[in-house]
């Protein structure tokens, strides 16, 4: 093969100087033909029957030889071995050629082929420029399509709105928006060039992307101004832009100018609507766009059913799913293995995996060939109903029909067994997994790790990861995160340190979720200095702290008493790209409350509404308690849960129940204990402590007895305080005798009354003679050797 120079091509010339030479059939008798081309593996002889094509005007045929001597690469090693062995080299030669390269995707050699062309000072055609950037663009070289064109534009070369078409698309697709805006606004400033329809379909894609919906708009509007027409792919553009951020109000809009624009839509435009629809849980609307979908003459596909499935999973209408399945098996319709695997994954996560498997025996019967992924979603709904034996035996069934299982397989298994504690046989199926054609991978010793975490045995967990190691597998943060969560919950933070800086050191670098996990792990045992290191080392490592870390961080001021250091930081979550959620204001609340600031709580209540975050049944926990010395505020917050259908729940009612005890509303404090008990709720030992007074200030004993026994019964434990309000609830209503039976049940269970409990009590058991038990409980309470001194005096005067 020849590689250099062929030094007589100039000849060619005059050698074939007669048309008639090379139409005459007989010039290509000697060789096979190929496309009216002779076939020949002398280089030399290619090249004249080139030159000769180009000289005649015979640029088709000369492209068909072009194309055949790139692709065969028996001759030349490449374009640019074509181009420089070709020695007369016409603009319409170095067009042609890079034309062809471009049109067989060969990005790479056009792009050597175009830098020498570029190199012998000629510019291609216009034309074979645009297909080279078309090529690039396709192969996801942007920039190089970026650095070509600036370089054109910088040269004077005088482009087209393609060629602009193709830089704007670049730029997009770098996600350099500001760009592909400017290049338009260029575009619009030549003054001799219209901005193409296809640009700001890109730019709209771009934006709606980045969820820019607004700018994508004003581009939208911009189009109509101009009278530049939107085709079908701006109107799904727009309409794809909307529903995914769940503005489906205004995608219908945009379907609406649609249709009054004469723009037909397709199936991609009547999916996408029922994306948004079905994401939105918009189920009656959804099944109307289907509907339409038919009426408009299109045929559902698997992707359509895949929406309509996962809509009616995200509402809660597994049936639905199931009647939609039936539908399509009636009417012959045959789904793919992907609307399949959408389907039985639907079913098993609405709990109804045997229904899966029939449905899936019925597709295999009509000749679906299963997949691993449609097995192995079906075994891991077994395991979430906790079905690890018919899980089991759903792996025969997979290798009955050939198909091997995948560590995914085994995983869902492994992790019900771990859950259940059943670790022991977690291990054993781990060891049985290579005998079945698979492997455990980093997520199956992730789960086990897990699971010997929250068992508490680290030791084992440290096993683990040496065996990780010794079989080829790396620990990555997953691995290091689940056992520093377990030792953080454990109370463990300096060994849970000590993995961290392993883990480090190991070159696997922490992610928000790690720093997090130590950093709640110090809030808890409330060592916020620690805390705030952690979050100090985690901006300097550039690891950006969640709105997670804010709130634990707010949180644990907020417990330490430093609300205002607590406020003061969740400002810093506003100067970024976060905002302050519920949680981060049930925080703040809570820790006015604490402090007893009630103004400052409402503050907080009023603002977060104003910013549109909807207060929770915990915002209101704190709120009732801050504002129970005023009634007024309390009825009101009641009446504003009333209103966003918000239960009272355990807190609130306790809550409840003691302010209105606090403020002598009797019936109301008996009702509100009614109601909380007709509900299946059940009533803290304040609740009950006032109650019992309540009843014992009417007389009711033993209604009171029968709350204390009601009280043991729901494994409230009565302590002191119970006893006290007992005994001198009994003393108020001249009961001694009943106070001194439950003084006795007191002390027998480790407790010792009051002061002044135990000196009423002395007092009215002397006033009705009975020394004996005056007796008993001084020296009871002497022998104790609690502090009762002042109280000793007063009951040694009481015996005298």
């Amino acid at each position: 093969m020849a590689k250099g120079r062929l030094p007589f091509l100039p000849k060619l010339t005059t050698t074939l100087s007669s048309p008639s030479s090379i139409s005459n059939p007989k010039f290509f008798s000697s060789n096979s033909q190929n496309n009216g081309i002779a076939v020949t593996n002398d280089p030399h002889e290619q090249l004249r029957n080139l030159h000769t094509l180009l000289q005649q005007g015979q640029t088709q045929t000369a492209k068909n030889l072009i194309k055949s001597l790139i692709t065969s690469k028996s001759i030349f090693t490449s374009p640019s071995d074509i181009y420089t062995q070709y020695m007369e080299k016409p603009k319409v030669f170095s067009s042609l050629i890079l034309s062809v390269c471009a049109e067989a995707n060969f990005p790479n050699e056009a792009m050597d082929l175009y830098t020498l062309i570029r190199k012998d000072g000629v510019f291609p055609s216009i034309a074979s420029f645009n297909l080279l950037l078309e090529c690039l663009v396709s192969s996801g070289q942007y920039s190089k399509v970026l650095e070509l064109f600036d370089h054109v534009i910088s040269s004077g070369i005088r482009v087209d709105k393609f060629t602009f078409g193709k830089a704007v698309q670049s730029a997009v697709k770098m996600g350099d928006l500001r760009r592909g805006m400017d290049l338009m606004d260029c575009m619009k400033n030549t003054g001799r060039m219209n901005v193409s329809t296809f640009v700001y379909n890109v730019l709209i894609g771009g934006l709606c992307k980045q969820k820019r919906l607004m700018d994508a708009r004003k581009l939208f509007d911009e189009m109509l101004e101009r009278d530049v027409v939107p085709d079908r792919v701006t109107y799904n553009t727009m309409i794809d832009g909307y529903c995914k951020v769940g503005n489906l109000d205004e995608a219908y809009r945009v379907r609406e100018k649609m249709k009054a624009c004469n723009v037909g839509p397709n199936l991609v435009t009547f999916n996408t609507l029922l994306s948004g629809l079905c994401k939105g849980k918009k189920m009656d609307e959804a099944k109307k766009v289907f509907e339409d979908m038919k009426i408009h003459g299109f045929v559902p596909d698997g992707f359509t059913y895949s929406l309509m499935f996962d809509g009616f999973s995200r509402s809660g209408d597994i049936d639905a799913c199931i009647s939609l399945h039936e539908q399509i098996d009636k009417n012959g319709i045959h789904i793919n293995e992907y609307t399949c695997s959408v389907l039985l994954n639907v079913l098993c996560k609405g709990g109804k995996t045997n229904k899966a498997e029939e449905i899936l025996v019925n597709l295999m019967e009509n000749g679906l060939v299963p997949t691993q992924v449609i097995f192995n979603t079906i075994i891991d709904g077994h395991c979430r109903e906790g079905n690890t034996e018919i899980a089991l035996l759903s792996i025969e069934k997979m290798k009955s029909n050939g198909l091997t299982p995948n560590s995914f397989t085994f995983n869902p298994i492994i992790n019900k067994y771990c859950q259940s504690g059943n670790l022991l046989k977690a291990e054993e199926l781990i060891k049985k997994m290579p005998e079945m054609g698979s492997s455990p991978d980093v997520v199956t010793y992730n789960i086990l790790i897990d699971g010997f975490g929250r068992n508490l045995k680290f030791d084992k967990c440290f096993k683990i990861l040496e065996e990780m190691e010794t079989n080829g597998l790396k620990p990555n943060a997953v691995t290091y995160g689940s056992l520093m969560n377990q030792l953080c919950k454990d109370g463990r933070l300096m060994e849970a340190e000590v993995v961290f800086k392993d883990m480090i050191g190991r070159g696997i670098f922490p992610n928000t979720n790690t720093y997090n996990m130590l950093i709640n792990g110090y809030c808890n045992t409330g060592k916020i200095e620690d805390a705030f290191k952690i979050f100090d080392e985690m901006c300097r490592n550039k690891v950006v702290p969640s709105l997670v870390t804010y709130n634990t961080l707010i949180n644990g001021l907020c417990k330490k008493g430093r609300v205002e250091e607590a406020e003061e930081f969740a400002s810093r979550i506003t100067n970024g790209y976060l905002k302050c959620d519920v949680i981060t204001y049930n925080c703040l609340i809570s820790g006015y409350s604490i402090k007893g600031d009630t103004q400052k709580c409402l503050e907080l209540h009023e603002k977060m509404k104003s910013c549109g975050i909807k207060p929770t049944i915990n915002t209101y926990h704190p709120l009732i308690t801050g504002c129970k010395n005023e009634l007024i505020l309390v009825e009101k917050l009641m009446k504003e849960m009333s209103d966003m259908k918000l239960d009272l729940d355990r807190v609130i009612y306790n809550e409840l129940i003691r302010c209105y005890f606090d403020h002598g509303f009797v019936e109301k404090t008996i009702e509100l204990f009614h109601e909380m008990i007709n509900k299946g709720i059940v009533p803290d030992k304040m609740a009950y402590n006032c109650l019992i007074i309540v009843y014992l200030k009417e007389g009711k004993i033993d209604e009171s007895k029968d709350l204390v026994d009601e009280m043991k019964g729901n494994g409230l434990v009565p302590k002191a305080d119970t006893y006290d309000v007992m005994i001198k609830g009994l003393c108020d209503i001249k009961k001694f005798g009943e106070g001194y039976f439950w003084y006795r049940e007191m002390v027998g269970n480790g407790f010792l009354p009051s002061v002044s409990v135990a000196n009423e009590l002395v007092t009215g058991l002397k006033e009705e003679g009975r020394f004996n038990e005056v007796e008993v409980i001084c020296s009871e309470i002497s022998i104790k050797g609690y502090d009762y001194s002042d109280a000793n005096k007063d009951l040694s005067a009481a015996l005298k």
